[in-house]
Parts: C-alpha cells; structure tokens; sequence
C-alpha cells in the first residue's frame, strides 16, 4: 500500500516512513495560495515556500535579497491553502548564518506568523548551532547541501557542486551530521547522481534531489520552471509539463484582440 495514497496529513514522521518503505517523495515550490491550493489538492508530499520566491516573484537575480518578512507572507498564504501536504520554508539569507539566537528567533517567527510545518537552511557544519538550537524550540528542521544557493557569490557560479574528492567527502559528512543532530530530511542539489546516491544510502532520513539524479529518496522542482511559466531557465535537470509561458500570453493577446474588436463583452456576458 502507498503511504502516499493512505494518508490525509503529511508530517515529517511520514517522510521519513515513506523512505523506509522505499517510496519516492515528491516536492513542489509554491508561493502564493491559489498555485498552492492545486498543487496540495494534486496530492504532493511537501510543499517548500522556497526562497526561489526571490527569483520567480519578485525578479531578483539571487536569492540573497528577499526578507524574513516577504518569507513569511509567502508562507502565510501557501498555508492558507493546504490541507493536506508538510509546509517547509526556506530561512532566507542573513536569518540564521553566523547567530545561533537570531536563527531561532527567525525559526519561530515562520512558524508562529505562518502556521508552517518546518523550516530549511543551507549548509552543514557551519550552521550547525545554529539548526540544534532551532531544534531545541521543536521546530523540524530540513537541511540543504550541495549547490547552497544563498552561498552564490562565494561560489562565483551555479555550477554542478562536490566534483573534486574533498568536496564530495565533506557532503557525505555534513549529511551524516544533519542527520545526527535531528534533521528529518536533507535537500541535495546539483550534485554528480553516484554521490548523491551515496548520500541517501548513508542516512536513514530521506535525501531529496534537484539536479541529483534518481538515486535518492525524492524530487524537487520549482513549480515555475515544471509549469513553463519561465522560459529563460533551462538546466539539464529541468523536465517541464507544460509550456504555460505561450499558453498564457497567447489567452492574453486574444482577450486584447476581443476588447478592440468589440467582441468582448458580448450580450450574454452583460447585465
């Protein structure tokens, strides 16, 4: 029996069961309550309120500018939608690094304000003050390796991470890490799929991929890139399921044409 189709609320515990049993994870992005309103009633596992929201939402070239309180009214409205899959969201830049206090003081705030299940951070030793004293509030924590994107400028690149062998250690290390100081899940992106693989075998809590290959516990895209709505993004690991880009633009510019052209309203379409 699927754990995905039996269960009506997805929690961190079923997650973590769904990986024992061997079944895949799915995860979307959302931001904003009517996306997230089909996307819970299509039945993914989580939703990440992903600090991509910087990106797709507000046209940022990074991640690094959005807000603790931009983070919060995404998560607010994502919340007010779902009822059926665990809510995670991203701690944004300059929330959590380097102060184990203000990343707790972050942590609550999502939680309190929003009503999410979790939250993710980027990085493994470094912020691991940082994620114990978040735990110790209990607030499940997701964590976040490989490809960090808030970490950008010291990357200089969005490059495919944890090539080189020391790297590549040191992923596998941190996972462990997460893992022991109680994460209940991991994030792996844009790293080589064999070591990937390794990663998820190394821990009992489930690893999910973006840009990881199939040898890991789950998937994450951005709903916007899978739905087509963006078109200037196009990496490897991209699959997308529609191309709503055309589609919207073309339903657009055929309302503009029925406006000018006086079709539209018609007579049934007024009081």
């Amino acid at each position: 029996m699927s754990v995905h189709k039996e269960i009506k609320k997805v929690t961190t515990n079923v997650v973590i069961d769904m990986k024992q049993r061997g079944e895949k994870i799915s995860m979307l992005t959302a931001y904003d309550f009517s996306l997230a309103k089909i996307v819970d009633a299509a039945g993914i596992d989580i939703i990440l309120v992903g600090d991509s929201a910087s990106n797709v939402m507000a046209g940022h070239e990074t991640t690094l500018p959005i807000t603790l309180d931009q983070m919060i009214y995404h998560a607010q409205s994502v919340i007010r939608a779902v009822s059926r899959a665990l809510v995670v969201v991203d701690l944004p830049f300059g929330t959590y690094q380097g102060n184990s206090k203000e990343a707790l003081n972050s942590a609550i705030r999502i939680m309190k304000e929003s009503g999410a299940h979790a939250v993710k951070l980027e990085g493994g030793e470094e912020v691991k003050e940082s994620i114990q004293r978040i735990l110790t509030a209990g607030i499940p924590v997701m964590g976040h390796l490989g490809l960090t994107p808030q970490s950008i400028y010291k990357f200089g690149t969005y490059n495919v991470r944890a090539k080189e062998e020391a790297e590549a250690q040191k992923l596998i290390q941190d996972a462990k890490l997460l893992q022991d100081i109680g994460c209940f899940s991991i994030v792996i992106e844009k790293v080589p799929a064999a070591l990937a693989s390794i990663a998820a075998q190394s821990v009992h809590i489930p690893i999910i991929g973006i840009g990881a290959g199939g040898g890991v516990d789950g998937q994450v895209l951005v709903l916007h890139d899978l739905l087509g709505i963006n078109k200037d993004f196009s990496p490897r690991f991209l699959r997308r399921y529609l191309n709503l880009y055309d589609q919207i633009q073309g339903a657009i510019e055929h309302y503009i044409i029925d406006v000018k052209s006086k079709d539209f309203p018609n007579a049934s379409e007024q009081y």
